[in-house]
């Protein structure tokens, strides 16, 4: 056997977990009696870190605001973390991997959490709707783009002076 270290690109789930779940529920028990329709405000963020050369943590983060009127009825705040072996990948492909490909393993995870807590809180469970992370990370790119060409102010070009 050879010791030489193998080129392959490597791509393994090393772990997933519930990393921080918060539920509010400021205007209970009121708000159980209530029998309008709620509002539900989903907002969704992903993040990723290297944790050591090769180890990456990717995170997925929800809020879920629910309200009756303009009363809070509940409010929660989960974030599901993937931990991920990716070695020897082309540097040009690890973003898409960890906004794309490492999200869609995650978000499953905090599917099923998400919705059993509000269950349990005594509502009925908000299954969180599938995302398109490729769709959501193509976005954010064109959104930073048009971030620095703003910051960088308009572009005045100035042909050559007098000759």
């Amino acid at each position: 056997m050879s010791s030489i270290p193998s080129t392959d690109p490597v791509f393994s789930i090393q772990r997933t977990y519930l990393k921080d779940l918060s539920l509010e529920i400021p205007s209970a028990p009121q708000i159980f009696l209530e029998s309008q329709q709620p509002a539900v405000e989903i907002q969704l963020d992903v993040a990723s870190q290297g944790i050591v050369e090769g180890i990456y943590e990717t995170t997925v983060t929800v809020t879920v605001t629910t309200k009756v009127a303009e009363k809070v009825a509940f409010l929660v705040e989960a974030k599901e973390a993937g931990i991920f072996e990716i070695r020897n990948v082309p540097a040009e492909q690890l973003p898409l991997i960890l906004n794309v490909v490492c999200p869609n393993i995650v978000y499953p995870y905090l599917r099923a959490n998400v919705a059993d807590v509000i269950q349990r809180a005594g509502f009925p469970p908000i299954h969180l709707a599938e995302i398109n992370f490729e769709a959501l990370y193509q976005q954010r790119l064109q959104q930073m783009q048009q971030q620095e060409q703003q910051e960088k102010g308009p572009q005045i070009h100035v042909p050559n002076g007098p000759q």
